[in-house]
């Protein structure tokens, strides 16, 4: 390792890696360098390369740290190695973006020094980037619902899979929930993917009604919700051994079944996971030998379809889809009384504007469970923006507040 003024240069399989500004702390209350980063993207360098190998990935750039605000960045930075490939990505705009396309672990700690802090790959590799070999459970618990509920989820997830003789990679997601991964022969298209996706949530939900959702409505959800939707085309999730933006430097960590009942988010950071790494070896390691097929589900899904279950709604930014139910959430259907108290570029202000909402209906304050509080991502241009809605379903229709300004009202079109 050699220093070029106010850099780092790594050597990495015979590539040289330059960390600008190494110093950086990427996690101040970990007290984690940008170049503390980049380093544990090479000594678990297998593991996270197996999970993103040949697929092209977006950058997710956190350029001021984890407290900082992130963009995302389709395109390849037109300034790049030589050595660093990509790919041509068609999206469902019609717009095209080559994107980078990891197969080193050198490739990996080069954006890791651009600050990707966690790894987004696509379902599909880079010589078929129509047919994915990945179909994504992913496992996200609503407001109140506690890690152990997750893990149940996932169990039962396992259960679902096997099945239909699928087998699943359990990791978790390095922020509240788990993922299981389940590799597919390249056989069927993101549409079809989506279609599975969809009939095993669906199942999954009729096994334990009072623990899964597959609805998509936040307002309607209980429970750990099984996001289908995170197998539409263009949608990409943290791989397995991403860092992700937390205070303690969680980390997305592959995980054997055995350990899914007891095992714990806080468990698994950057600084803990070389050490499980070199002991243990990479969990996900065989999850390519045996991909399985999607033939089975795609019939539960056609059983489903003649039982009256058609298709569930996409995500909002997507083309209506043919035989997609009506794009309207319940609460402006008025089946449910939400209200919109605040719109905000970043999270915290967004909770303050709830708290201040708080504050000028004490006579409602009290009836709001957390459950009732739905935050949402919502996507901006180059980053996501915080939507807080309120449902007042358990608030006696006496005191009810009206439907006010958002406080603070963020409009992400105009910024």
């Amino acid at each position: 390792m050699a220093k070029a003024a106010e850099a780092e240069v790594l050597s990495i399989s015979g590539r040289e890696v330059r960390v600008s500004n190494p110093e950086k702390l990427y996690f101040p209350a970990a007290g984690i360098t940008k170049l503390q980063l980049v380093r544990y993207y090479v000594e678990v360098g297998e593991g996270a390369l197996r999970g993103i190998f040949n697929r092209p990935v977006v950058l997710k750039r956190y350029v001021h740290g984890a407290e900082g605000e992130f963009f995302f960045q389709k395109r390849a930075p037109e300034k790049r190695p030589e050595w660093v490939t990509t790919v041509s990505l068609r999206f469902p705009s019609g717009r095209t973006a080559d994107e980078i396309v990891a197969t080193e672990v050198a490739h990996i700690a080069w954006m890791a020094n651009l600050g990707c802090i966690d790894l987004n790959p696509h379902p599909v590799r880079a010589d078929d980037l129509d047919h994915p070999d990945e179909l994504r459970v992913d496992l996200d618990p609503g407001p109140g619902v506690g890690f152990g509920a997750v893990r149940e989820a996932a169990w039962i997830v396992r259960e679902v899979l096997a099945d239909f003789d699928l087998v699943g990679w359990p990791k978790t997601s390095g922020s509240r929930g788990i993922h299981v991964n389940v590799r597919i022969e390249r056989r069927w298209g993101f549409d079809q993917v989506r279609r599975a996706a969809l009939a095993l949530a669906r199942e999954a939900e009729r096994r334990a009604p009072d623990l899964i959702t597959s609805k998509w409505w936040k307002e309607e959800r209980h429970g750990v919700f099984v996001d289908y939707n995170q197998n539409a085309k263009d949608r990409t999730v943290a791989s397995a051994y991403s860092v992700r933006p937390t205070p303690d430097a969680r980390v997305s960590a592959p995980l054997a079944w055995d350990e899914v009942p007891h095992c714990e988010l806080s468990d698994f950071t950057l600084k803990t996971m070389p050490e499980r790494f070199a002991k243990l070896g990479d969990l996900s390691e065989g999850i390519d030998e045996a991909p399985g097929s999607l033939a089975p589900l795609l019939e539960l899904a056609k059983r489903h379809e003649a039982e009256g279950l058609g298709d569930a709604p996409w995500p909002p930014h997507y083309r209506k889809q043919e035989g997609e139910p009506p794009r309207v959430q319940p609460s402006k259907r008025k089946t449910m009384p939400l209200v919109t108290v605040a719109k905000a570029a970043k999270k915290e202000d967004a909770l303050s504007g709830l708290s201040r909402w708080k504050e000028r209906h004490p006579e409602a304050a009290p009836y709001i469970k957390e459950e009732d509080v739905l935050v949402d991502a919502m996507r901006g241009r180059y980053t996501t923006w915080t939507r807080i809605r309120v449902n007042l379903r358990n608030v006696p229709q006496e005191v009810r507040p009206r439907e006010e300004p958002p406080d603070p009202d963020y409009d992400p079109w105009s910024a």
